[in-house]
């Protein structure tokens, strides 16, 4: 059978699993909606934490990252990894016996303000709308190459399975979902590292593999760095970036995790604080196996496509590169009229995607209007590299659309785990809590359902027109977060002496830095767009890692701030000090 018939059986039974149980765990009230109960077994959140955490970023985008940055690439890994240790050992557990529905909820009554919990509310949504435009995009990427369709109609598509389940179950539906997501997911990621390990190495063990020798005797890294200086390429175990932007990048990804609102909810799906320790103990094993295995399926797609395509004449080019051409997600241009490929250093178009115009060349290749002047012919956009990594690799139909699947998958289990985040913001922490707080639990319940469909528009906006690939989007939320969330909850938890106006001014002090930054110099909104390169970024730090600057003036403003302002009251401290007794840690919270 063919990609397309083979696409359509695998991912159409997985859609099949995800609305199936999103129908049998329908939720009922809103605890159910908002954190499943309260119920999900360690083991079952763990699964869903890994789902909810491995997103398109962590499936699609990282692995084209480093594939494409080499070196550079590896913050990425490093980031998120670290992060993810960071949240399940320093806050998850305290969070926990806070025992509230969600992150604005612990801070609007841990500094005893609904302003508090309503910046919180507004940093979430900054935070949720911007990663899940990555998402979005990732499922438009899945759905334009393997179901013919154009990427808009994929993101549609996603948005109409997405809000059914989300809609449906709320965080019960979603949990179980999430559950069967990282099974399709991981066998996804694993299965074709697995074979193309084998091809290149001859050893079944993908992180062992891509520093393994082939069967010239020459090890892989050895090649590929080879490959990369043959052509003009920086050796891909080296670096380019300072080591000032790398400490950045990687703080603010790693802080960023701890403060990310759809992966701290997950904490308050679970009976006790003990079920909290083992449950982040169990994601974290699950999410190891993807992100140790992403390094390799980088180098093995590197080194496939350059093999494959580089000097080729584009008659003799398989004809997966003719399928992602149709896409628009990679392209040729003919710039020497040699009617040969070369992919040599540089950008082969102008712009972030090819723009073609109608009719063919004389070597048969899509004529691209925005090409630009450098000797560059080859466009890749990087987040194909996991997608088309089997077809380059020549592996069977079943094993690509399986891929498919699990991109999906990733895709869609983050986007609903934000989009509840969403929906909860305004429902809970900005109706319920400020607005009517006799509202029922039904009419609360109904207003959640409707905020998710409203988030669905919105995610959907964004996901058509993302401000960047999947990975770098993505990375933007976490500077976010690290600007916004992790210095109010670490305070929250571990300082008596933060108050209200020093926690308030601190969130929006490092929120309105890092946003600012952002719209400067990543989106160009700000500003004279010839002072917005690099060249110009404040520090040599990049929009990635400026979070980590917003994260530091958050914290300085909320000390300085409450060091000259009241005190928060005796039953606040109390509270605080209470998060972090041991005793009675392991019995089941009333919320």
């Amino acid at each position: 059978m063919g990609i397309q018939t083979w696409t359509f059986i695998i991912v159409g039974i997985t859609f099949a699993l995800y609305i199936g149980i999103a129908i049998w765990s329908r939720a009922g009230s809103t605890k159910e909606f908002y954190v499943a109960g309260g119920g999900v077994s360690p083991l079952a959140n763990g699964l869903a934490t890994a789902a909810d955490w491995m997103s398109a970023a962590s499936f699609l985008g990282m692995a084209g990252i480093i594939a494409f940055s080499g070196y550079d690439g590896s913050v990425y890994l490093m980031g998120w990894t670290g992060g993810y240790v960071l949240l399940a050992l320093l806050l998850a557990p305290y969070l926990r016996k806070f025992g509230k529905f969600t992150v604005p909820d612990f801070i609007g009554d841990r500094y005893y303000s609904n302003v508090a919990r309503t910046v919180a509310v507004v940093a979430a949504l900054f935070v949720s709308f911007t990663y899940v435009a990555g998402q979005m995009r990732g499922v438009g990427v899945v759905f334009s190459r393997f179901l013919d369709v154009e990427v808009n109609t994929g993101v549609y598509i996603g948005m109409a399975v997405v809000l059914f389940y989300a809609f449906l179950g709320g965080m019960k539906g979603i949990t179980y979902t999430q559950v069967a997501q990282y099974c399709v997911l991981i066998f996804a990621f694993m299965v074709p590292a697995i074979f193309i390990s084998i091809m290149a190495t001859g050893n079944p063990i993908p992180q062992l593999g891509f520093g393994s020798a082939g069967e010239d005797g020459v090890y892989l890294l050895d090649k590929l760095d080879g490959l990369m200086t043959d052509l003009g390429f920086t050796a891909y175990t080296d670096g380019t970036k300072s080591t000032t932007d790398i400490f950045f990048i990687t703080a603010a990804l790693m802080l960023g995790t701890a403060g990310l609102p759809h992966v701290i909810i997950r904490f308050f799906t679970v009976p006790k604080v003990r079920d909290a320790r083992k449950s982040a103990g169990y994601a974290l094993l699950f999410i190891a196996i993807l992100y140790t295995t992403a390094p390799a399926i980088a180098v093995f797609a590197r080194t496939n496509l350059m093999e494959t395509v580089e000097d080729k004449p584009y008659a003799e080019i398989p004809s997966w590169f003719t399928k992602w051409e149709e896409t628009g997600l990679i392209a040729w241009t003919d710039k020497n009229g040699d009617g040969k490929i070369q992919y040599l250093p540089g950008t082969a178009i102008e712009g972030k995607k090819p723009l073609f115009e109608v009719g063919r060349g004389a070597s048969g290749e899509r004529l691209i209007s925005n090409a630009s002047s450098s000797s560059n012919e080859l466009y890749v956009d990087r987040d194909i590299t996991v997608l088309a990594n089997p077809e380059i690799a020549g592996l069977p139909n079943w094993i690509i659309a399986l891929v498919a699947a699990g991109g999906l998958a990733a895709a869609l289990s983050t986007a609903a785990g934000l989009l509840l985040v969403i929906s909860t913001s305004i429902s809970h922490d900005l109706i319920k809590k400020q607005f009517a707080k006799d509202i029922s639990d039904k009419k609360e319940l109904l207003i959640a359902r409707l905020s998710a469909v409203l988030a669905v528009i919105v995610a959907g906006y964004f996901g058509i027109n993302p401000p960047g690939f999947v990975a770098s989007v993505v990375a933007l939320a976490f500077g976010l977060a690290a600007s916004s969330f992790f210095p109010a909850i670490v305070m929250g938890i571990f300082s008596k002496r933060m108050n209200r106006e020093g926690a308030i001014t601190g969130m929006i002090a490092g929120l309105g830095i890092t946003t600012y930054y952002i719209a400067r110099f990543k989106l160009g909104w700000i500003g004279n767009p010839e002072t917005s390169g690099a060249d110009n970024w404040w520090f040599g730090i990049s929009p990635e890692g400026f979070g980590t600057v917003g994260m530091l003036v958050n914290f300085a403003v909320a000390l300085a701030i409450s060091s000259f302002t009241p005190k928060p009251p005796e039953a606040v401290q109390q509270i605080v000090e209470d998060i972090r007794i041991p005793s009675g840690a392991g019995e089941a919270m009333d919320h």
